[in-house]
């Protein structure tokens, strides 16, 4: 499954690169995690130079398409001036996280979205580095992950913060407006990443607290407040700031017990790594109903993983969110909003 969304995902940014010739998009390189936080000399020039690695990252060894995309990636570096940044006051600043994928699949939001009316897209750089995946100890991709408790938060997470708090201050000097992360797991330390950020740093958690709150859900129950079901594969992050979010906005949060955890949700992202997707969509639907009879509106899908497990005509894919949605509506809406004042 893995290799397939990877064509169709650097098929799905060949068509983007080749359309839109205005936008940045950045590969971070290990190398410049602490040269860049150390001089910060020179962005522009910086950004030219690492357009033309994008597609080098660990996830996508030799892509089929890499020639062709690389391509075009590098016409964009010869539209581009050799010291320009990009200057547009909606300008958005994507902070790329664990998966290159995720990051790809937001910005594909954000591009068709955006244009689908015929309309320009908006501005935006893009900063990415795989190698966030390597401070993990167990890595994601580990079997050991799903099962650690406190595999998500190690107690050396320093390293993670300050790659990405270096790549924020990067995308800042390249002309960002507004920051966002589309990764969960980077979420987990928002707030280190965001302190002292100058510029709007968009939560995914009150982005869909926003939206829940302002789409007026009634109680399924008499008597009851508004129920929100959050899923996803470690309970560390669906109990923390998820959870923090709904809360604000007066929604009850309702998480699945260790049982269904441990011999439900667990066994549905192992069965994907297996490649078996009946196994793990059948155990996904499960673990959806499991919280839908507890009487809530709605299930928030906090994982990437789970995205795309339910087919669009499956009666339950209906009842889930996929928090990515509501940060890529946000972030349009911040970038829509600015534009208006401009006019």
């Amino acid at each position: 499954m893995e290799a397939f969304r990877g064509i169709k995902l650097l098929e799905m940014l060949d068509r983007i690169m080749t359309t839109i010739s205005f936008h940045t998009v950045l590969n971070f390189p290990a190398f410049l995690n602490k040269t860049w936080c150390r001089t910060r000399s020179n962005p522009s020039s910086t950004a030219v130079q690492l357009s033309s690695i994008f597609i080098q990252t660990d996830e996508t060894r030799n892509p089929p398409d890499s020639k062709k995309i690389m391509g075009s990636v590098a016409a964009v570096v010869r539209c581009q001036a050799p010291n320009s940044l990009l200057t547009q006051e909606n300008t958005v600043g994507i902070l790329g996280g664990v998966s290159v994928f995720s990051t790809l699949i937001f910005l594909e939001k954000l591009v068709w979205w955006s244009s689908r009316h015929g309309e320009d897209c908006i501005p935006f750089v893009v900063c990415s580095d795989p190698t966030i995946n390597r401070e993990f100890s167990p890595p994601i991709s580990s079997p050991f992950f799903l099962k650690e408790k406190n595999a998500l938060f190690p107690l050396n997470h320093g390293p993670i913060v300050e790659k990405l708090r270096c790549k924020r201050a990067f995308l800042e000097q390249s002309g960002a407006r507004c920051i966002v992360m589309p990764c969960h797991l980077s979420h987990a330390w928002h707030s280190e990443v965001s302190e002292g950020c100058p510029l709007p740093f968009l939560h995914v958690g009150e982005c869909v607290a926003r939206e829940l709150k302002a789409a007026k859900l009634r109680p399924l129950e008499a008597g009851s407040n508004v129920r929100i079901g959050v899923l996803g594969i470690h309970e560390s992050l669906m109990a923390g700031f998820y959870r923090e979010k709904l809360e604000s906005q007066g929604l009850e949060v309702v998480l699945p017990d260790m049982a269904t955890m441990e011999h439900i949700v667990i066994p549905a992202i192992e069965a994907l790594g297996r490649k078996d997707m009946e196994g793990a969509r059948n155990l996904m639907r499960i673990a959806v109903n499991v919280l839908l009879v507890r009487a809530v509106n709605v299930v928030v899908l906090a994982s990437d993983e789970m995205q795309g497990l339910l087919s669009r005509d499956d009666p339950l894919s209906k009842k889930c969110i996929n928090p990515m949605d509501a940060l890529a509506r946000s972030t349009l809406s911040w970038a829509k909003s600015i534009q208006n004042l401009q006019t």
